[in-house]
């Protein structure tokens, strides 16, 4: 019983960790990743679709994406889709495929989005230490039912514990990480 909380529990701040990752991975740096287009949805034949499912997204250069649709006329919406969503991206479409150039980040936007990826990062420890309480009353749920002894739920709480900042620590490293991919030139 104290195995499936601790394994749940771990399993539960694995995904927050992957969470933190796929949320940064959209917090764009200098350099074109496909992945900066994820959220953007393109009108196909009156529905809202991914990008990803009319085009295929490519990186040309290392500030470049370039889109190519499958369809052409799906060209112009492509390119509309892009400039309405918000990602300070102006798209250049020459009929066949649509290049999307990358601004240099200047060194102001740069502590913004630092600030933006520590705001994550912050989100993420406090769904692991959520994570953590629950455990942990569910210990002393088990306890009050007198299924553990106090010791059980001591030793328990210990590594489960232990189980969080270990998870702390991993979140700190992917921050750092991104840091200093932001704030590289």
């Amino acid at each position: 019983m104290i195995e499936d909380i601790k394994q749940d529990a771990e399993q539960r701040m694995q995904k927050s960790i992957e969470a933190l990752k796929h949320d940064l991975a959209k917090i764009r740096t200098g350099r074109a990743h496909p992945s900066l287009l994820d959220q953007v949805t393109v009108d196909y034949y009156g529905s809202e679709v991914p990008l990803s499912q009319v085009a295929n997204i490519g990186t040309e250069d290392a500030r470049t994406l370039k889109v190519t649709p499958w369809e052409k006329p799906m060209a112009s919406k492509i390119e509309k889709a892009i400039l309405t969503s918000n990602l300070g991206l102006n798209p250049a479409n020459d009929g066949n495929v649509i290049r999307v150039p990358l601004p240099a980040l200047t060194e102001e936007r740069r502590r913004d989005l630092v600030k933006v990826v520590k705001s994550e990062a912050e989100g993420a420890r406090v769904a692991i230490r959520n994570i953590r309480r629950d455990a942990n009353s569910d210990f002393k749920s088990l306890l009050k039912e007198k299924e553990i002894s106090e010791d059980e739920e001591r030793r328990a709480a210990d590594d489960i514990q232990k189980l969080t900042d270990r998870y702390i620590k991993e979140v700190e490293v992917v921050l750092e990480k991104k840091e200093k991919e932001l704030m590289e030139v």
